[in-house]
């Protein structure tokens, strides 16, 4: 009995350690510029902003060691140009490791190491260097018994791929299977993540008559896309590309290989003819990307299924060649300033800068129109309080804001939770065209439409329950459940 009771409390462990894992949000630190502030500035700042995950695209030493002991996991880098020197001699990567990780760790927590970068699209063909690379990178790490700890892998493009449209149809380029076999063989027998970058930002600029804007943002207002030959319904684009990814390495039998995409994000500046880089709507694609992330939302083809994602990129970098929107992918200015407000959270909108709420939205409110059909609002009120992440207990029957019992009324609540969660933007308020701004607060009775600074309600009898209360909660429990099976546990194995 005591055996079997020992042998749940082991299984309990391991599944709530499961549970509380969830899919993590990280961030790209580029230092392609020559205005950025000093690297233990950018600790303190990332530190600041609660970020816990931190992707660099090299080892250098002055950064490693900024990182220190600060609870920031760091993913570090060996760029195009080493891969010669890391493939051809085991010696010179030994040399590395000892004088450029060893040294910092694990006062820097550097968890991955990432071998070569976009390879195919590198202008020198570096392919047939990167296994080598990484087989050797490896080899150093179990030397000193790192190996399990700090996990190797290479970043790819979606150019990685022959075809990606539809979905199910994703199959890598032949032309690259020379490399790509033994790469995957190497992440599977190492537990390591194939890495992705992700950008349906490209998608949508180089082919507007095919992509929508609102697809690629994962705008509510998006017209679903349908795969024909799985019958999968994609609401976005990122969706989309991730799921190539997944059927193409399903294609090759390596469908057990965990994905992760080391960056994603949207510029916030472009040229005249880049008219879908503006700070808008990099605010709303990288929000709603940070939400689907977080929830665990997965995909069509893989619901449910955990996703690291690391946005691209902490500052702007000015030395960047290219379109202007090469050099505007940041979150923050080089003064430390934010470009435009983002919550990494994922669970409302918080000021990047001081962490507060939004205190002003300009005394303005979002409601629904009623010139909206009943299906457009009905669509719009669903996605709001689903995957917009709107608290709508407020609407539901015996609360404040229940009465009138119309569809225009509750959509108007639940179209201003949101419009004021989101840092009260034009955008935040389309809803397929379904909402309007008005500046007469719509407050009536007890039911109180909420402002950006009070973004609890307060009208609900029944308190929301947040994202990260549901951890709180899990590990509450979690610890009851554990202390109730102890007390079992007492009469059984004679404990005084």
């Amino acid at each position: 009995m005591a055996r079997e009771l020992l042998i749940i409390l082991l299984l309990l462990l391991l599944l709530f350690a499961g549970l509380c894992r969830g899919s993590k949000i990280g961030v790209c630190y580029g230092r392609n510029a020559d205005d950025l502030p000093t690297p233990d500035k950018v600790a303190q700042l990332v530190k600041l902003q609660q970020i816990k995950y931190v992707r660099i695209y090299d080892s250098n030493i002055q950064v490693i060691k900024a990182f220190a002991n600060i609870g920031v996991e760091l993913m570090v880098g060996v760029p195009n140009s080493d891969l010669l020197a890391f493939s051809q001699y085991q010696s010179n990567v030994d040399t590395w490791l000892n004088n450029s990780i060893l040294p910092y760790y694990p006062a820097t927590m550097i968890t991955y190491i990432t071998v070569g970068a976009e390879i195919t699209e590198s202008p020198v063909n570096v392919s047939s260097l990167v296994v080598p690379a990484m087989t050797n990178v490896h080899t150093a790490l179990k030397k000193v018994g790192l190996h399990k700890r700090i996990k190797v892998s290479s970043t790819h493009s979606l150019g990685v791929l022959s075809r990606s449209f539809p979905p199910s149809a994703g199959a890598f380029n032949s032309s690259y299977a020379f490399f790509l076999k033994p790469m995957l063989e190497f992440l599977v027998e190492n537990q390591s993540p194939f890495m992705v970058d992700l950008y349906p930002y490209y998608a949508y600029r180089d082919s507007p008559s095919n992509v929508s804007l609102n697809y690629a943002l994962f705008s509510s207002s998006s017209s679903d896309v349908i795969d024909p030959n799985t019958g999968l319904v994609y609401s976005n684009m990122f969706d989309a590309q991730l799921d190539a990814i997944f059927f193409a390495l399903m294609a090759l039998n390596f469908r057990t290989l965990k994905v992760m995409v080391t960056e994603s994000g949207w510029p916030n500046k472009g040229s005249a003819k880049e008219t879908a880089a503006t700070p808008d709507n990099a605010q709303t694609y990288n929000t709603n990307l940070i939400r689907h992330v977080i929830n665990d939302t997965g995909t069509p083809a893989k619901p449910g299924e955990e996703i690291d994602v690391y946005i691209f990129s902490l500052f702007n970098e000015n030395r960047k060649p290219g379109l202007e929107s090469e050099r505007n992918w940041g979150l923050f200015y080089p003064d430390q300033t934010s470009i435009y407000s983002l919550d990494l959270t994922g669970r409302g909108n918080v000021d990047v800068i001081t962490g507060a709420n939004i205190t002003s939205s300009n005394g303005t409110w979002c409601v629904a129109s009623s010139n909206a059909s009943e299906l457009d609002l009905q669509n719009a009120l669903d996605w709001a309080c689903g995957p917009g992440n709107v608290d709508c207990s407020a609407i539901q029957p015996s609360q404040p804001c229940y009465q009138p019992d119309t569809l225009l009324s509750h959509a108007s609540y639940a179209f201003n939770s949101y419009y004021q969660q989101n840092g009260a933007t034009d955008v935040a308020c389309s809803f397929g065209g379904t909402g309007v701004k008005i500046t007469k607060d719509p407050s009536y009775d007890k039911c109180v439409y909420a402002t950006s600074g009070k973004l609890s309600s307060g009208n609900s009898t029944a308190p929301a329950v947040s994202s990260s209360a549901y951890g709180n909660i899990l590990k509450e429990l979690m610890a009851v459940l554990l202390f109730m099976l102890s007390l079992s546990l007492v009469p059984v194995l004679g404990i005084a």
